[in-house]
C-alpha cells in the first residue's frame, strides 16, 4: 500500500485533476480521495516559484546557473588541446 499526501487546485470548472506516478503498472488498485478545503492563506498561489535544487540539494538560481556555465567555459579553455596536439596523439596511438 502506498500513501500520498498531495495539494491540488480545483479550477473554476469544479474538476479535480490528479496525476501522480506510482510503482504499480497494469493492475487494478483502490484509490481513496479525501477532499478538504484549505484556509484561504494556504490556497492563494504565491508569486514566488517553488525553489529547485541541484544534484547536491543546493538551491538553483539564475546566478548559480550562470556561475556554473562560466566555470564550465573556463574549464573547457584550461583543458583544451590545440589541433596539432590532437593529431600527434592520434599518430602516437596508431604506433
Amino acid at each position: 500500500m502506498e500513501t500520498m499526501k498531495l495539494r491540488a487546485h480545483i479550477g473554476a470548472d469544479g474538476i479535480l485533476q490528479i496525476q501522480t506516478p506510482t510503482d504499480f503498472k497494469d493492475t487494478s488498485v483502490e484509490v481513496v480521495v479525501v477532499v478538504q478545503p484549505l484556509p484561504d492563506a494556504a490556497v492563494a498561489p504565491s508569486e514566488e516559484p517553488e525553489p529547485r535544487y541541484d544534484a547536491w540539494r543546493k538551491p538553483t538560481t539564475k546566478k548559480s546557473i550562470s556561475d556554473a556555465i562560466t566555470r564550465m567555459q573556463k574549464l573547457r579553455q584550461e583543458v583544451a588541446l590545440d589541433k596539432t596536439s590532437i593529431c600527434f596523439m592520434i599518430e602516437e596511438g596508431r604506433r
